[in-house]
């Protein structure tokens, strides 16, 4: 992801990597504190799969429902557009009150339900079930046969069995809910963590009891597959799995334990964001030191050829300014990039008006980028509260559009364009439009797809109107601003007829530079990247925002240095053409970043439907879009700033 200056913040930052998951608690959050006996209430989440990228209602399958079937929590519109659906669920649970091999319910398979079922098993899909809104680790077994959990992406559904292909539903459970005690001389105890160890048993009654599935005296009557009462379910009293088959009776159980903890609430997402440890912090820091030595690298480059160059170069070009007419004739073969003084501010000879559309969207990306990584590294926004990053990118972006307005509108006066309405409304609806209709062709395919990441009719009325009545008069306004603004004054003036260009060495060749400029900034970030990728398309917490902070602004000074550094190269070829080049040298990041994410598909292990892949390569190419907007509107806005700074450093007849 991505940001802005280097020296302050670096500082600030370094305080807030030091404590990247205790930072996630602001003031204002209010603890739920529990009494002995008291309800504890479980919600059920959408079901997810790496493999298929579409996550699917949780009563779609033959699960058991709360009595008057199941109801919708309240949801904001971040967790309607990132697949959450939260439902109430039928498990009881109570503040230290221990159950044991619980009957929840019984379901007889008919041949679709079996089908279903054992479709989802194969994809892999897990269960994500929330207590107090913690959501559910997953206890489960090493090779070695140890007990390890982990506490990103729910627990599975069921398995396969690779020797015979049959499917198993884990259809008993143990609830782990550790807890802590507020003041050991008072009553009252909250919730610090929660997990799930699936079991599938393949459950029978004792004296060949068979129950109907609906009297009252099936849920208290023994079972012989259960260890008997005040003993929890283990492993070692499983003597048959149950299959999932046509007309099989799968039986719901479940056991409930409470752990004391010394965990405090305010510290309890710790050890989920951190996956207990599971990912170093040296890893994150062998990002930031990579970062760092390439950008260190880079400004050494720019710093001893462009420094000592231009030194050179505008002493030599000035005193040439004071050389009597004979004199000149006698240097009438000198060459440099004073030569194309009359032409380099030119504007750009091909497609000005969409130039000044990137620029204005890249300056609204980048801008909306940095405010939501900031907020996330102070820690306002995190996994705790779901959907928030996805709302503050949706919030951020339609009030920037104000700056994308006053970019575009500003660079079209300067290159006298005469279409300024067609470059507003440009601004406003090329890249959000493109992405929306992307978005709603994804939402239709979700819906016949029955998953729960198609987002309802309403929030798309809402996403809709945040655009069209707040957005797109935002990119108006701050194009109003800009045009009543004088035109950016240039050091020399522009001659009428253009200068032909010299052929380009091969070395120096525009194509040449525009597609190797961009490993770069990517060897400054990929490190960085894959944990970003994991979290998005694997169902991990992302939560060093610190260090994403860090890698973003790195990220974009590489890309200024390295443009700049080309562009030099380019106008001593006596190229004048620079403003597209300038674009496409630093945005071809984004060419890398595609070409990565890629290679990274494999890592998702794919169903072979075809709508995995539209969903991956789709976003991600819209992602890519993004970063080439982002980084080439830097690259093309240093490359402006530098042009502007060497041309009025010398005299011009």
């Amino acid at each position: 992801m991505s940001p802005h200056p280097l020296p302050r913040i670096a500082l600030a930052l370094a305080a807030l990597i030091a404590v990247p998951a205790s930072a996630f608690y602001v003031p204002g959050v209010k603890p739920e504190t529990f009494m002995r006996n008291a309800e504890v209430t479980m919600k059920v989440n959408a079901m997810t799969s790496i493999h298929t990228q579409l996550p699917k209602d949780y009563y779609r399958l033959p699960f058991c429902e709360p009595a008057g079937g199941p109801k919708m929590a309240s949801e904001n519109l971040g967790e309607f557009l990132t697949g959450n659906k939260i439902q109430s669920s039928p498990y009881a649970l109570n503040m230290l009150l221990e159950k044991y091999c619980q009957i929840l319910c019984q379901k007889t398979l008919n041949k679709a339900d079996a089908r279903n079922l054992k479709m989802h098993i194969k994809y892999g899909y897990h269960n994500n079930w929330i207590i107090d809104n913690l959501p559910s680790a997953s206890v489960g077994l090493t090779e070695s046969g140890m007990k390890q959990k982990h506490y990103a992406g729910g627990f599975p559904i069921g398995y396969m069995d690779r020797q015979t292909g049959f499917a198993y539903v884990y259809n008993h459970v143990n609830i782990i809910v550790d807890y802590h005690q507020v003041d050991p001389e008072e009553e009252g105890y909250r919730v610090v963590a929660f997990s799930v160890e699936p079991f599938s048993v393949n459950h029978k009654y004792s004296n060949d009891y068979e129950w109907d599935g609906t009297s009252s005296e099936g849920f208290v009557k023994p079972l012989e597959t259960c260890p008997g009462a005040g003993i929890h379910m283990s492993r070692n009293y499983v003597i048959h799995a149950q299959i999932v088959e046509d007309d099989a009776t799968v039986l719901y159980t479940y056991d409930v334990t409470w752990v004391p903890s010394d965990v405090r609430w305010a510290s309890r997402w710790d050890v989920y964001l951190s996956e207990d440890h599971m990912v170093p912090a040296q890893v994150h820091w062998y990002s930031i030191t990579n970062s760092i030595l390439v950008v260190v690298f880079l400004s050494c480059l720019v710093l001893s050829v462009l420094i000592r160059n231009l030194r050179r170069d505008i002493a030599s070009y000035n005193a040439a300014a004071i050389l009597t007419d004979e004199e000149k004739e006698e240097d009438m073969d000198e060459s440099g990039w004073k030569l194309v003084h009359a032409d380099v501010f030119r504007p750009p000879s091909s497609y000005p008006l969409f130039f000044c559309v990137y620029a204005g969207s890249g300056t609204q990306l980048g801008i909306t980028a940095f405010c939501a990584i900031l907020c996330s590294a102070v820690g306002f926004l995190s996994p705790a509260r779901r959907g928030s990053l996805m709302t503050s990118l949706l919030v951020f972006y339609v009030l920037f559009g104000v700056f994308a307005g006053y970019v575009s509108s500003r660079l079209y006066k300067t290159f006298k364009g005469r279409q300024w309405q067609l470059c507003t409304l440009f601004t406003a609806t090329i890249f959000p439009g493109t992405l929306f209709f992307l978005f709603l062709f994804f939402n239709i395919v979700l819906f016949f797809r029955h998953s729960s990441a198609s987002v309802p009719f309403i929030d798309v009325l809402i996403i809709v109107a945040m655009w069209a009545c707040i957005s797109v008069p935002l990119v108006f306004l701050g194009a109003y601003f800009g045009y009543k603004q004088d035109v950016i004054a240039f050091p020399t003036v522009t001659s009428t007829i253009a200068r032909a260009i010299p052929p380009p060495s091969p070395l120096l060749h525009p194509k040449l530079g525009m597609a190797a400029a961009g490993m770069v900034p990517f060897a400054a970030a990929y490190v960085e990247l894959f944990f970003i990728m994991t979290s998005l398309w694997m169902d991990q917490y992302y939560y060093v925002f610190g260090f994403t902070l860090i890698v973003y602004m790195i990220l974009l000074v590489t890309c200024a240095e390295i443009t700049i550094l080309l562009v030099y190269y380019q106008l001593c070829a006596e190229n004048h053409r620079w403003w597209w080049f300038s674009f496409f040298c630093s945005g071809s990041t984004a060419f890398y970043l595609f070409l990565y994410s890629c290679f990274w598909f494999q890592q998702l292990e794919a169903s072979k439907m075809i709508i995995t892949y539209l969903l991956y390569f789709g976003y991600m190419f819209y992602i890519s879009f993004a970063m080439f907007l982002i980084t080439g509107t830097v690259g093309a806005m240093s490359a402006f700033w530098f042009v502007r700074m060497i041309f009025g450093s010398i005299k011009v007849d």
